[in-house]
């Protein structure tokens, strides 16, 4: 039994099919199959059930594959250990991004972290926190930037920034109200965004106000919420990072959130309690600093980075 034999197997149960798995490898198919079938004959038990469509491990292949797992991270931590003491940052970063964060990060990011980091193999996938919990439990991710207050048993939330939030007005709101307070819901539309704006109490403490409107609409994205505003009328809520979107006549209905609320919302990376990469955490800091406004980015982390 060896490490590669490992990882093959690992890459099987990630794609459920060998083509895909021996070119994640890079290695040839029958390769692939060829150590797959000496490892299974040297354990003397099946690991996968496969057929023309399917590839589905069996009982005992799936406890093997999670022993498989743990057998790879802890031998790539001696690696990582090393590779730290020398200062150097190589390697692969698996990342996930909230799908609410992603159109603010991801762009910029991914230029300015292949640029500054060519020798680091940069994958990053939108994930929801659950999922992102799951996968870095498995340690199919290295780390997952999410809204703040997820963190599990096992997992380490290290909190990155804090965003504000504004409203966009229709223009007859505009007209009516220079200043938005949200203690005057009650005579106008809020529509809100499914799954992200009033999800937790800690994000919109006036949210819970909702009710007081004369409807409510649940839409899927920002851009939506816009469009529904310019054509209904009424009020939503954007994060602050949204406003480069907006075209110019678009920002004159733009306005602060007056009164005792908050209005913000607080993003983390997470990683497993485990994780010691801490160089290669700080490439994903350093590139947030290069495109972030300062005043967003916890001081802490601006100020002397991620320190595991």
């Amino acid at each position: 039994m060896t490490l590669q034999q490992l990882k093959y197997v690992i890459a099987i149960d990630r794609y459920r099919n060998f083509a895909k798995a021996a070119e994640a490898c890079e290695v040839s198919q029958p390769t692939l199959s060829a150590m797959l079938s000496k490892l299974e004959e040297e354990l003397d038990v099946k690991i996968f059930e496969r057929n023309n469509k399917n590839v589905v491990p069996t009982r005992s292949g799936e406890r093997i594959i999670r022993q498989a797992e743990k057998a790879v991270n802890e031998a790539e931590r001696i690696e990582w250990i090393v590779s730290e003491d020398k200062g150097n940052v190589v390697g692969e970063l698996a990342l996930s991004v909230g799908p609410t964060i992603a159109p603010y990060l991801l762009p910029k990011f991914i230029k300015l972290y292949t640029q500054e980091f060519p020798q680091v193999r940069l994958s990053i996938a939108e994930m929801k926190a659950d999922a992102m919990i799951g996968e870095l439990r498995t340690g199919r991710i290295d780390a997952g930037i999410a809204l703040s207050g997820n963190s599990r048993q096992g997992i380490v939330e290290i909190p990155l920034y804090t965003e504000r939030f504004v409203v966009y007005l229709s223009k007859e709101c505009v007209q009516k109200q220079e200043v938005f307070n949200p203690d005057n819901l009650e005579h106008e539309k809020m529509w809100v965004m499914k799954e992200a704006q009033c999800l937790r109490e800690s994000a919109f403490s006036f949210c819970k106000a909702k009710a007081r409107g004369r409807h409510t609409y649940e839409a899927g994205s920002i851009e939506t919420l816009i469009r529904i505003v310019d054509e209904n009328g009424g009020f939503t809520i954007i994060p602050e990072m949204h406003l480069p979107f907006l075209t110019e006549s678009q920002r004159q209905n733009v306005r602060e959130i007056e009164g005792n609320h908050l209005s913000q919302r607080r993003v983390s990376l997470y990683i497993r309690e485990d994780y010691i990469r801490q160089s290669m955490l700080n490439t994903v800091t350093d590139t947030l600093l290069h495109f972030m406004p300062r005043r967003m980015m916890e001081e802490r982390i601006a100020k002397y980075g991620i320190k595991l």
